[in-house]
Parts: structure tokens; sequence; C-alpha cells
């Protein structure tokens, strides 16, 4: 079962999550539905859950992501 099954988002924090995932994916040059952007998307929930809770520090924390 994944960590994030029982967690639930507003339609804010969705609008956080994907903003930050559309802007990391474009700097990157990354397809949206692409395998890398799907653990990008995963690790954005982590951080998201770790007090990464706008879009600018979300972004920022995709960008040092050690394993992205």
């Amino acid at each position: 079962m994944s960590a994030t099954a029982n967690s639930f988002f507003s339609p804010e924090d969705i609008t956080v999550l994907r903003g930050a995932l559309d802007k990391w994916c474009l700097e990157k040059r990354i397809d949206i539905k692409s395998t890398e952007a799907q653990f990008a998307a995963t690790a954005a929930i982590g951080l998201f859950q770790s007090g990464y809770n706008t879009s600018d520090k979300l972004l920022a924390a995709l960008r040092e992501h050690k394993g992205l």
C-alpha cells in the first residue's frame, strides 16, 4: 500500500502540486505523462506533506531533490 493511500488533498493543494510539477517538467523538458514525471509527482506529494506547501517552495525542493 502506498504511503499516500490515505491522504486527502483539497482542490487548492492539487493546484499547488500540479503547478510546481508543470513548471519542473517544463524546466527539465520532460513530458508530464512520462515515467520520470510520475516519479517527480510522487516526490512532490511527499515534499508537500513535509511542509513544502506553496508552489514556489515545492518547485525549489523538486529542483534540489537528489533522486530526480
